[in-house]
């Protein structure tokens, strides 16, 4: 059985852990080494652990800690090509750990494997993930602009996923950011809204999905009430139901159960 936490989720850092019998993993390190390694002791667990960790993409809420992380632990460090050569060319210790890889690619690790899809994103390439230890599935989404066939056909193979709430369109259009930003935001390579996010957990748990987290809010525009509520609102009207929660950006919350 696959256990799964977000450590940190959020546009202030991103980094989720993964273990299934003697196998643990990482997706992203979007905090500081030092805050990755406070957050795993809390679950009783160390870095040291950790046989590999998988990357979304390359914007630095994602890949911030990879460099100590890197000089201090031997971790190989999986990248699809497009973020590895973005990532890696400034890198120091980086450079001795990363891993290239193709943009579709699978990898057998421990008790797991770890196959990647496309998710559409302002990013030199962004990843998901779907984790497989034979008996149970996990998936993993966000930073993604518009919701396409492909990651919904992927994600409803998982009994557990994690997908991105990243904001309400109000607080967003109505908010202190920049128009350009906004923009972004809204583009179909920026972020999921609450209204997206809930059509998408509706068709996720009309395919079988048992649990679903809602995580990468933005701390600006949305707000985890806000968040949760027209996620669940909606499928409440469509006469559907999840195990439904939301990840902090500063807490570890539990995504299996």
């Amino acid at each position: 059985m696959i256990t799964a936490y977000t450590l940190f989720s959020g546009s202030t850092g991103n980094c989720t852990y993964i273990t299934s019998g003697k196998t643990e993993i990482l997706i992203d390190a979007g905090k500081s080494c030092l805050a990755i390694e406070r957050a795993l002791n809390h679950l009783g667990t160390s870095l040291s652990n950790i046989s590999d960790i998988f990357v979304t993409h390359e914007h630095s809420d994602h890949i911030c800690g990879l460099e100590v992380i890197s000089k201090k632990y031997n971790i190989p460090v999986h990248f699809a090509y497009p973020s590895y050569d973005k990532a890696v060319i400034n890198g120091t210790y980086l450079k001795r750990s990363a891993v290239r890889h193709e943009i579709f690619f699978e990898k057998k690790v421990g008790d797991v494997t770890v196959k990647s899809f496309k998710v559409p994103h302002d990013s030199m390439q962004n990843l998901g993930y779907i984790v497989d230890d034979g008996e149970d599935t996990f998936g993993t989404a966000t930073d993604m602009g518009h919701v396409t066939e492909e990651l919904a056909i992927e994600l409803i193979k998982c009994r557990c996923v994690l997908i991105e709430a990243n904001h309400d369109k109000q607080m967003l259009k109505n908010g202190p950011y920049p128009q350009f930003l906004k923009e972004r935001i809204l583009s179909p390579y920026g972020h999921l809204s609450n209204e997206n996010c809930a059509r998408l957990t509706c068709f996720l748990a009309d395919n079988g999905v048992k649990c679903v987290t809602l995580g990468h809010l933005s701390k600006e525009n949305n707000l985890p009430k806000l968040a949760y509520d027209e996620v669940s609102n909606l499928l409440c009207n469509n006469g559907l139901c999840v195990d439904l929660k939301v990840a902090s950006p500063e807490e570890a919350v539990l995504l299996t159960r």
